[in-house]
């Protein structure tokens, strides 16, 4: 399986804890939030869980072998247009 490490207070915030997550889903995670937004709000895996659009997420790759992976144009665009 993929996993990558997700900082629940982005690297830049001085976050230190990390939760294992699939890579696939770490992606997701950052196309939806901005760091700011990850260090104020979505900073534990519930708050992020009780997102609509993970959720929604969540139900379709659940659905994927462990394996899957497909990279996100949609995590390009939004890193082009993040804020500190």
């Amino acid at each position: 399986m993929l996993v990558e490490d997700h900082h629940l207070v982005p690297k830049t915030f001085k976050g230190k804890e990390t939760v294992p997550v699939h890579k696939i889903c770490h992606r997701k995670i950052h196309s939806l939030w901005t760091e700011k937004e990850l260090a104020n709000y979505y900073n534990t895996l519930e708050r992020i869980k009780e997102h609509e659009e993970i959720q929604k997420f969540a139900r379709w790759v659940s659905k994927k072998p462990l394996d899957y992976y497909s990279g996100s144009d949609e995590t390009v665009v939004r890193k082009g247009k993040r804020r500190r």
